[in-house]
């Protein structure tokens, strides 16, 4: 059984994406593969190249033959030539950098709707309530355990 290693397109119409996969030679381009070892995306800047070197290294030495499009793939991870993305702002300094360029402060928290404030002032009230009851029952608690210590007495 002839083996190669080639790429296995998914993803939609002019937004591809590729999985790295060994199959044997005579099946479709995307039909079932034997394993998959990797992923492409060329859409990206820069590209996403994820392809477990180990796994590859393993099909080679059995006699799979890579397509051209994964030698040079192999080959730019191997001559470590890969650029990595750069981490840019996280999504709440872009926010506040955002704020700031429409001339409010990030201190400004919109205000609250009006069924949130209806919730809230709910919650307020019950907690109010609680707490009385509890004061009510502490209070209680300990008059009766004055008074039991002053008959015992």
């Amino acid at each position: 059984m002839a083996v190669k290693i080639r790429l296995k397109r998914m993803g939609k119409i002019r937004a591809p994406f590729y999985r790295v996969v060994v199959m044997d030679s005579r099946t479709k381009r995307d039909g079932r593969a034997i394993e998959e070892i990797g992923k492409y995306h060329p859409t990206e800047e820069p590209s996403v190249i994820e392809i477990d070197m180990e796994r590859a290294n393993y099909w080679i030495g059995q006699g799979a033959q890579p397509t051209e499009a994964v030698a040079a793939l192999l080959k730019v991870i191997n001559d470590g030539t890969l650029k990595t993305k750069e981490q840019g702002p996280s999504k709440k300094e872009r926010y506040e950098a955002a704020l700031a360029a429409a001339g409010k402060g990030s201190d400004d928290a919109p205000a609250p709707r009006k069924k949130a404030a209806k919730k809230a002032e709910a919650a307020a009230a019950e907690d109010a309530a609680e707490a009385k009851v509890t004061a009510e029952a502490e209070a209680e608690r300990t008059e009766t355990s004055e008074t039991s210590e002053k008959s015992e007495s």
